[in-house]
C-alpha cells in the first residue's frame, strides 16, 4: 500500500496468538526497511498485520515444512525496490578516511608515513547465522549468532582504523541472511577477502580450541571437518530459503569454480590468522583444515572460516563472553589479515572483476 509505503499481511487464523500479538517488539531502530509493525484482528477469523516501511520493497511469500524444533512456518522475506549499492557506500566511507588522513598534522611531531599499497583493501567480515537460527548453544545459554556478531564488529572498528583496509559486515544486525547471500556481497563488493566468524558446538564438552577453514574443492581433510561443514551448509533450511528461488552461488558446482589460485591464497591467509589466533587461545588443529562450505564458494575471492573457540565448552563459552577477551581475538585476526596483506596486497581491481 502507498502513502505512505506499508506491507499488509493478512492471515486467516481464529486467534491473535501470543507470538503474533508479540512481533511488534522484534522490530528494531536499526531495520534497515521496516519502520513499525503493528498486529490487530480485522474481521473474524483474519488477523492483520502492517508493517510500516522506510522504503518501497518487493516481498516474497512462502511456506517452509517442520525441520528441528521448528513446526510449519509462513516466511516472508522483504527485498529493496530499489538495491543499495555496497560498493558506492564502501567507495563513499573511503573518501571519508582518505580526508581525515590527509588533513595537517596539528602537533610539532612529524607524522610517520604509513606503507603504501596499491589499493585500499577490502575485506567482508560475515557474522555466523542470525535471527532464528541461533547457531550453537553453550551450556549457560550463550547463542553463537551473538557471540560470532560482537566479534565481527570489533574486527570491522579494527580494520577501519587501518589507513589501507575498509571493512564491510554481511549483517550487523540480529537477521537471519542465506549463505548465498552472504557470498553475494563479497562478489558485489569486489573483496579482497571474506572472513566467516563462527563458534561451534560439539557432542563432547571438553572440546577446545580455535581453527581456521578454507574450501576444498575434493575432500574434507577430516572426518570432524566434513561434518562442521554439512552442519554450517544445513543453516539455510533452519533460516528458511525459498527453494523456488535458485541460488546461482550455493548451487555452483566446485567444479565450475575458478579456484586454483583462490583456495591457495584463502589457506594462506588461512595460515597467517591461525598463528596469530594461536597466542590468544589453543589451536584445536595446527593447520588450516578444508571442507566443502558453502559460505566459502566465492570463486574469486580468498574466504576463510574461523571456528573462535567451542561454545559448547563451559570454559571457552566463559571467555567468548568476555570483551576482553573478544577484543584479543578480533585483534589477532586482523593482525593476521594485516600479515597476509603485507606479502599479498591487493591487486588493481580490474583483475578482480570477474564474472
Amino acid at each position: 500500500m502507498k502513502d505512505p509505503e506499508r506491507l499488509v499481511l493478512d492471515l486467516e487464523v481464529g486467534e491473535l496468538s501470543p507470538a503474533l500479538a508479540e512481533l511488534h517488539g522484534k522490530v528494531t531502530t536499526e531495520d534497515p526497511y521496516i519502520q513499525g509493525l503493528r498486529v490487530a484482528r480485522n474481521r473474524p477469523g483474519v488477523v492483520r498485520i502492517v508493517l510500516d516501511l522506510k522504503a518501497e520493497v518487493k516481498p516474497e511469500v512462502f511456506t517452509l515444512a517442520p525441520i528441528g524444533e521448528y513446526g510449519h512456518r509462513l516466511v516472508l522475506d522483504i527485498y529493496p525496490a530499489v538495491a543499495i549499492d555496497p560498493l558506492a557506500l564502501l567507495i563513499a566511507e573511503s573518501e571519508k578516511k582518505a580526508a581525515v588522513l590527509t588533513e595537517p598534522a596539528t602537533s610539532e611531531k612529524p607524522v610517520q608515513e604509513k606503507p603504501k599499497v596499491a589499493r585500499m583493501a577490502t575485506v567482508v567480515i560475515d557474522a555466523g547465522h542470525g535471527g532464528e537460527d541461533p547457531g550453537a548453544m553453550g551450556r549457560h545459554g550463550s547463542r553463537e549468532k551473538d557471540i560470532t556478531l560482537a566479534v565481527a564488529r570489533r574486527l570491522k572498528t579494527l580494520v577501519d582504523a587501518e589507513p589501507a583496509m575498509r571493512a564491510l559486515l554481511t549483517r550487523d544486525g540480529d537477521y537471519f541472511l542465506k549463505l548465498g547471500a552472504r557470498v553475494e556481497k563479497a562478489r558485489k563488493v569486489k573483496a579482497d577477502l571474506f572472513v566467516s566468524i563462527h563458534a561451534d558446538a560439539f557432542v563432547r564438552p571438553d572440546a577446545r580450541g580455535s581453527s581456521v577453514f578454507a574450501l576444498s574443492e575434493r575432500r574434507a581433510s577430516s572426518e570432524a571437518a566434513r561434518w562442521l561443514a554439512k552442519k554450517e551448509n544445513d543453516a539455510d533450511f533452519i533460516g528458511g530459503v525459498n527453494l523456488r528461488l535458485k541460488d546461482s552461488y550455493v548451487d555452483r558446482t566446485l567444479m565450475d569454480l575458478s579456484q586454483t589460485a583462490t583456495i591457495d591464497y584463502s589457506l594462506r591467509v588461512g595460515d597467517a590468522v591461525l598463528r596469530r589466533i594461536g597466542s590468544v587461545n589453543s589451536l584445536h588443529k595446527g593447520r588450516v583444515e578444508q571442507a566443502s562450505f558453502a559460505v566459502l564458494t566465492a570463486f574469486d575471492v580468498p574466504s576463510i572460516l574461523i571456528e573462535t573457540a567451542f561454545i559448547s565448552n563451559p570454559e571457552e563459552e566463559k571467555r567468548l563472553n568476555d570483551d576482553a577477551y573478544q577484543d584479543k581475538l578480533a585483534r589477532a585476526i586482523l593482525e593476521g589479515i594485516r600479515d597476509y596483506f603485507a606479502k599479498h596486497p591487493p591487486r588493481p581491481q580490474s583483475t578482480l572483476a570477474l564474472n
